[in-house]
């Protein structure tokens, strides 16, 4: 027994000093060539899927954005034009003027890039600005009113929003820089002030003098004291008052950038706004009889014919349907951004049709 387990173990102890067993061998340069070509073949059409797939993302992205903000812009105007007393057309902003009658155009603050659209009266309110006692020798004044001694009220203001182009290629608005810039939105306003006298005759006693009154509810510098409703389109805005510091300093204020700068492929047809508004009729001068309202009075465009911000405007039923056409492409590129009609869903485009709430005159 002895003997065979000292034979078991010399066996093992050979077997155990036998030499080093062989390793597996490395790869060859042409092993390592081929697995390279290989990989390439296999990564570079998922690279190009992944930035494909990134720039598609980003460009979905910018024309969501883009749709948001042309709604939003409507929404901000539409809620604006609910409390418009009278909008101008065309042909009372850019002419030919009427018999007796002045063009608002040239009476609107100048902006040397930019064009008046829609322009239109409002209601404004005003709290806390009217004195509770009607004696002119014991009432309190609009600078000293509170909750308890005032009751609210309304005053009026002319607001005009304008197209405006942009020319400076460095600008914050021509981003990214280079190539036609975007057109962009601006909003002006001139304020009425509040009435002291609304019966009396002459401006100096009809309206509170602005050291007697206080933010808010002061008139701006550029509103004419004497504007008159039965001429709304005479005396409607004060022009030495453009440049004075309280005007200036507020006004004008941007709604909405990226509006589409190009011109459109086919333009629109020259009964757009007659049948938007269901086809006015005026009466004609002299007759009783009636006619048609051309687009000519009732479309307000901008001279580029880039349609992208226009309104039609029927005076008579204080009624404006406005439009407005962003340029999402405009926001990822400076060339190579004019209107397609193979990629309009890249240039949202809404309306918004609104019937002004406010009485005249009131």
């Amino acid at each position: 027994m002895q003997t065979l387990l000292r034979l078991l173990l010399k066996c093992q102890h050979r077997r155990n000093r036998s030499g080093p067993t062989q390793t597996d061998k490395g790869m060859t340069l042409v092993e390592l060539l081929v697995g390279a070509i290989m990989a390439f073949l296999i990564i570079t059409p998922m690279l190009g899927f992944v930035v494909d797939m990134l720039n598609t993302d980003r460009r979905e992205q910018v024309k969501s954005n883009t749709e948001q903000d042309v709604q939003a812009a409507l929404d901000f105007i539409a809620q604006d034009l609910s409390q418009a007393i009278y909008i101008y057309d065309n042909r009372a902003i850019n002419g030919p003027p009427g018999p007796n009658e002045q063009l608002v155009g040239p009476q609107l603050p100048p902006n040397a890039n930019g064009t008046p659209i829609l322009v239109f009266w409002k209601r404004k309110q005003i709290n806390d600005a009217v004195s509770v006692d009607t004696n002119p020798n014991t009432r309190v004044l609009p600078n000293n009113c509170t909750q308890n001694t005032c009751n609210d009220t309304y005053t009026r203001s002319l607001v005009a929003y304008y197209q405006v182009r942009e020319n400076n290629p460095n600008s914050i608005w021509c981003q990214p820089a280079g190539g036609p810039c975007p057109t962009r939105i601006e909003r002006y306003e001139i304020s009425e002030g509040i009435m002291e006298n609304p019966a009396a005759t002459t401006a100096a006693t009809r309206y509170f003098d602005n050291a007697e009154a206080k933010d808010g509810q002061r008139h701006s510098a550029a509103f004419n004291l004497d504007f008159d409703w039965n001429k709304p389109t005479e005396n409607v805005t004060n022009p030495a008052g453009f440049t004075d510091a309280s005007f200036t300093g507020s006004n004008p204020q941007v709604l909405v950038n990226y509006i589409d700068q190009s011109p459109l492929v086919t333009a629109p047809p020259n009964d757009e706004c007659q049948r938007a508004l269901g086809n006015p009729r005026a009466q004609v001068p002299g007759t009783t009889g009636t006619s048609p309202v051309l687009d000519t009075t009732l479309k307000i465009s901008n001279p580029d014919n880039t349609n992208s911000f226009y309104a039609c405007v029927d005076t008579s039923k204080n009624i404006a349907r406005v439009t407005i056409r962003g340029n999402s492409l405009r926001r990822l590129q400076a060339n190579d951004t004019a209107y397609n009609p193979n990629k309009s869903a890249y240039f949202p485009t809404a309306s918004v049709q609104v019937q002004g709430l406010g009485a005249r005159g009131q």
